[in-house]
């Protein structure tokens, strides 16, 4: 006895295989018909069945549409049938997005990240005063400790300060200020206890786990005595 058997490899490639390939095999029969009439019938037949095999499209909008378009693409653009949608536009199905921008970043000072940037043009944007003052900074304190991570243990007030005018292109300029930043030490400092505090906290929650793991296990026992 001889058995056709047809494997995977030689067959057609499925154009959208989450459908699988009965409803890929129907979609070709489909565009084969020479019945208008039979061709139109089918096809709305093949739309309710993709419908019952994704039922998530349910919830999105106007998720008929988009049977019919998944059905054209399907059938390789080659279905004549009038949708109640129209045909979709093959290049522009096709076409590709535009190239998203990479976010500009500044090079030289990576370690600061990118939401430094973004403090330095909020403070640029306020009226000169108390405030801005402030929040200039924090900044500046902020960018410190992100040094403290990532370099030394300890850096001068004049690199920041440096660091910070590079940053604002020359608009924030504290090279001749005599405010201190906060020290190098309780930065670290305060770096390590937010680290241990996590670390503190993860051990408690482990200790609770461990904790009803043995009252469980011990409730088990006087269930079976």
């Amino acid at each position: 006895m001889e058995y056709n058997l047809e494997y995977n490899s030689d067959r057609p490639l499925m154009i959208i295989p989450e459908y699988g390939r009965h409803i890929q095999k129907l979609v070709d029969h489909c565009v084969a018909l020479e019945s208008d009439e039979e061709r139109k019938k089918m096809a709305y037949a093949i739309v309710d069945v993709m419908g019952n095999l994704q039922p998530h499209l349910r919830d999105v909008p106007d998720f008929k549409h988009k049977l019919w378009d998944q059905l054209f693409i399907m059938s390789r653009f080659e279905l004549n049938v009038e949708a109640p949608f129209g045909k979709p536009d093959k290049i522009e199905l096709e076409a590709k997005p535009e190239p998203l921008p990479y976010p500009k970043m500044a090079s030289k000072y990576r370690f600061y990240g990118h939401n430094i940037q973004t403090m330095i043009k909020v403070a640029l944007s306020w009226e000169e005063g108390e405030l801005r003052t402030a929040l200039i900074f924090n900044i500046a304190n902020h960018m410190k400790k992100c040094y403290l991570n990532w370099n030394k243990d300890t850096v001068d007030d004049s690199v920041i300060f440096k660091h910070l005018n590079d940053l604002s292109n020359g608009k924030i300029n504290l090279t001749d200020s005599d405010e201190v930043l906060s020290s190098s030490s309780s930065l670290i400092k305060k770096t390590a206890n937010s680290r241990g505090g996590s670390n503190h906290q993860h051990k408690n929650h482990k200790n609770k786990n461990n904790k009803n793991n043995r009252n469980y296990k011990g409730h088990q026992n006087r269930h079976k005595n």
